[in-house]
């Protein structure tokens, strides 16, 4: 049984169809990349798996029960996490207090009240900051950070609520060469206990660490595969490549 199973999605956004047929499955402890031209409808897919958006039709399952219309604090209780293309830490908060937040999410409104949950949950915000090479500046305003280490905190967010299903959306855009490489090192070990999706423009990047690809043009399924074969496809070559 699939973790989450998007099927037959369409999204009109007055005349504009934007999603029109899309499918999406992905596994336990996959990777899986969306990709394919702007314009593509993948942020669009990605926006009604997570609830941002609700499908004109079609239906989303995750955990195989229907979460098709529920709200996204609704998803994110169920095991899913979401981190948009932009950025979106407190800036003047730092490492240590925006991982604390994220932390706190999952507690109960009496931890919360009574300030229980700091102590606890000390280890499980360094865990975090270690695990994305974040550590030595837990102390620092998140403003400080450069573009890529604001990234990597939010992707630590975003799992601090050990999601089953991870799905990000560009994160490595604006990044240097070096800082895409340390974030494809950084999420790899995340395959372990977390599914992801994600959506990409850099090949090369989500190449290197997707067990399969879908591709998307014109809000529907291009094609749909292992890396080998999305990379053998005619009509990815055709379609895909030449318009990206």
């Amino acid at each position: 049984m699939p973790l989450l199973e998007a099927a037959g999605i369409v999204k009109v956004f007055g005349k504009l169809t934007a999603l029109d047929g899309a499918a999406l499955t992905v596994g336990e402890n996959e990777f899986h990349g969306l990709i394919g031209p702007n314009g593509s409808g993948k942020s669009t897919l990605m926006k009604c798996i997570a609830g941002a958006e609700m499908p004109t039709q079609g239906k989303v399952s995750f955990i195989n029960s229907d979460i098709t219309m529920l709200s996204p604090h609704v998803r994110a209780r169920a095991g899913m996490s979401l981190k948009f293309q932009i950025t979106s830490v407190l800036p003047t908060l730092t490492l240590y207090d925006n991982v604390l937040l994220a932390l706190q999410a999952r507690a109960s409104l009496f931890d919360l009240v009574f300030s229980r949950t700091r102590g606890a949950l000390h280890e499980q915000v360094i865990t975090m900051l270690r695990q994305f090479r974040l550590a030595d500046c837990a102390h620092d305003a998140a403003a400080t950070l450069s573009h890529g280490q604001q990234q990597w905190l939010e992707i630590a967010m975003a799992l601090a609520g050990k999601p089953r299903l991870l799905l990000l959306d560009e994160p490595t855009g604006g990044m240097s060469i070096e800082e895409r490489r340390v974030t494809g090192e950084l999420l790899r070990p995340v395959k372990r206990h977390c599914s992801l999706v994600i959506v990409e423009h850099d090949l090369d990047f989500i190449r290197d660490i997707c067990d399969r690809l879908t591709v998307l043009d014109q809000g529907r399924v291009l094609a749909s595969g292992t890396v080998p074969e999305i990379q053998a496809s005619k009509s990815v070559q055709e379609i895909y490549l030449r318009r990206a």
